[in-house]
This record gives C-alpha cells, sequence and structure tokens, in this order.
C-alpha cells in the first residue's frame, strides 16, 4: 500500500472500519515493529485529531516511551502507576472518562481530560507495550473505541518480537 491514509467520512465506527482495514495494509510484510508502530500513531493521529497517540514499550521491566504523536510525553511509567502501568498490570483496556478521577494518573500533558489504554502483546503472545490515546475532551472513548483499538493491536502483535 502507498503510504496515503484516506479518511472515512461519518461515523466514528464507520472511520474505524477504514481505518483498520488501513493500517492492515501498511504493516503488511514489514517486519519492522518501530515502523509499524509509527505508522499506526499517525494513521490514527490523523483519523480522529487527538491530543496525543503512542506507544510505552517494555524495557527492563518498566515501559519506555515509543513512537507518538503528539506534545512531549513522560519518558517511563512503573507497573501498576498511571494509566498506562494499570493496564498492564491488569492486562486489559482501561478507558478513563475524566483523567482527574483516576488515581494516581500521570498528568504528561495538562491538556489531558479522558484516556484509552490498551495492553499489546507480542507474536509469542507475551507483554510488549501499551497504546496510549489521550483526549482533550471528557469522555472521548467508548467501548467502540475498544473493540477496534484493540483489533489494530491484534493485527500489529504479528510484526511485534521481544
Amino acid at each position: 500500500m502507498a503510504e496515503e491514509l484516506k479518511i472515512a467520512a461519518g461515523s466514528k465506527q464507520k472511520k474505524y472500519e477504514t481505518l483498520v482495514s488501513q493500517i492492515s495494509a501498511l504493516i503488511l510484510g514489514e517486519t519492522n515493529a518501530m515502523a509499524n508502530l509509527a505508522n499506526t500513531a499517525a494513521a490514527i493521529q490523523m483519523t480522529f485529531q487527538h491530543l496525543w497517540v503512542g506507544f510505552y514499550i517494555l524495557e527492563n521491566n518498566e515501559l519506555v516511551l515509543g513512537p507518538f504523536q503528539g506534545p512531549i510525553a513522560c519518558t517511563r511509567i512503573k507497573k501498576g502507576k498511571g494509566v498506562c502501568g494499570t493496564s498492564w498490570a491488569e492486562s486489559k483496556t482501561i478507558i478513563v472518562d475524566n483523567v482527574d478521577d483516576f488515581p494516581g494518573h500521570i498528568a504528561c500533558s495538562s491538556a489531558s481530560v479522558s484516556e484509552i489504554v490498551v495492553p499489546m502483546y507480542d507474536s509469542k503472545n507475551q507483554f510488549y507495550g501499551v497504546l496510549d490515546i489521550d483526549s482533550m475532551h471528557l469522555a472521548q472513548f467508548d467501548l467502540t473505541d475498544q473493540k477496534y483499538l484493540e483489533e489494530i493491536c491484534q493485527n500489529l502483535s504479528q510484526t511485534l518480537s521481544a
């Protein structure tokens, strides 16, 4: 696929359906994890215009900042800390409607109001890192986001290795 993104008009679901297929085509045959993560972050950002879209990757028992789109971010996150560390510790997607209501939220940007974090696994089903998305709007994320972002992470897992 040419490195071009076509953004669908219409509902969030329609945008995701188009996005998922385009990301799948973009990463098909590409074995470099950083390239795939970088293009995925850019594609999500271009489609939805969130405040921050990026990845934290497991390294030496902490999450380390990986490819992202948006303002500068926290560099390292411990297991169980903030939304990213909690997603890692609990091995589940976490949706936060208002980050001020999340105990221990790590404020990398004061403009972040809501957040979704999806855990990611490599091709051997070992924890690899998280996809983290922040919004400037309250309650920006829902089960539609969760469904499609988990699908995107599952598709990425085939290109990732520890």
